[in-house]
């Protein structure tokens, strides 16, 4: 066991025992921890920024989960969004790699130790530029793992130029007006055979806690397209990346419910139009049709979805499609169920007689 877990489990240990002297104690989830303990640095983001939102929906759903962060790796490109994993899960392991290489770095990392709960964080200039074919590619391997583009629309890091997503007619102070079309995040998703394809809004916390823990019960890749506003650049309300145009234009295809299988299973009345997901740990994921059309395991159905929001301006979120049939990365290279990490060296590469029949055969 590593010193970090030991520390964590030894801290835990302390914090249950003071709570049980306590005549008020603190809020405790399955581990002893208390929600604070699942902070990481605090943020330098403008304030107002919807990544931090979304940093604290992270934080909030690890929590609730008791998710064990010694066993978390958090992986990021470049951009402000990259930078929110340093504001989280303070004792998890963590990358910062090179822009739009995220993907091929969490690869490896997944590849080492399948075991670890990897949840990558990139922005939509880190995907949906520059790291556009390695995020294709990381998709149709299906790497296990949670995808979060945080996409307010802008370089953000850079004083706001547009981004892939900027909307085609956009208009900004410094920038003039963006000439392209938008590229679509889930749209592309989907074209590249994602397993989990979701699209929510910043200012709409419990459905991002909702989809958050779903994605991490899904086995393969889960892609959360998480419209993010940028307070400082991209924030009036004829953006479709804002919180004015999210809040009037949001468009949820139904209510979400995650029940973890861990827990006590929880009655729910029945009502019309209730559709049921079982994800691949054996959670539940109760969704609520407010689109009476949708179908959330069928693809054709996610992109008329996305664009028909496209065309009456509209902004559709939720569970826009899932599938369980699909195999991930480390079922398709038949991995051994110990991680490589952790596997001795002689186990890892051929012996000196092995190498010497092999070249004696050449």
């Amino acid at each position: 066991m590593s010193s970090k877990a030991e520390e964590m489990k030894e801290l835990a240990a302390k914090k249950a025992a003071a709570a049980k002297r306590t005549a008020a104690p603190q809020r405790v989830n399955a581990l002893g921890l208390e929600k604070n303990d699942y902070k990481g640095n605090v943020s330098t983001l403008c304030k107002g920024c919807g990544h931090d939102s979304i940093s604290q929906r992270i934080m909030n759903v690890a929590w609730d989960l008791g998710l064990d962060q010694t066993q978390v790796i958090k992986m990021s490109g470049i951009g402000c969004s990259s930078k929110t994993p340093a504001y989280w899960l303070g004792w998890s392991h963590g990358f910062n790699s090179v822009h739009g290489r995220m993907p091929s770095v969490a690869t490896g990392a997944i590849v080492a130790n399948h075991n670890l709960v990897t949840i990558g964080v990139s922005g939509d200039g880190d995907t949906a530029s520059i790291g556009i074919g390695q995020f294709k590619h990381a998709v149709r391997r299906n790497i296990p793992m949670v995808y979060i583009i945080e996409n307010n629309g802008v370089y953000g890091l850079t004083k706001g130029q547009f981004s892939a997503t900027a909307d085609e007619g956009q208009q900004l102070k410094y920038q003039g007006v963006n000439d392209l079309p938008p590229l679509d995040i889930c749209r592309e998703a989907l074209a590249a055979n994602a397993t989990f394809v979701a699209r929510s809004f910043a200012g709409d916390p419990k459905q991002v806690e909702e989809l958050l823990k779903a994605a991490l019960s899904h086995r393969g890749i889960a892609v959360l397209d998480i419209i993010s506003p940028c307070v400082t650049f991209n924030n009036h309300d004829t953006s479709t990346k804002s919180y004015g145009f999210g809040k009037e234009h949001e468009l949820p295809l139904h209510e979400l419910s995650f029940v973890p299988f861990t827990y006590e299973e929880i009655e729910i009345e029945d009502y019309k139009d209730e559709a049921e997901v079982e994800l691949h740990d054996g959670s539940r994921l109760f969704l609520k049709k407010l689109d009476p059309d949708h179908d959330p395991t069928d693809k054709v159905a996610a992109y008329r979805a996305i664009e028909r929001s496209h065309t009456e301006g509209k902004m559709v979120t939720g569970l826009l499609y899932v599938t369980q049939s699909e195999p991930d990365m480390v079922e398709m290279l038949h991995i051994t169920p110990t991680p490589l990490a952790q596997l001795p060296a002689e186990k890892l590469r051929p012996s000196r007689e092995a190498l010497a029949e092999i070249l004696a055969s050449l």
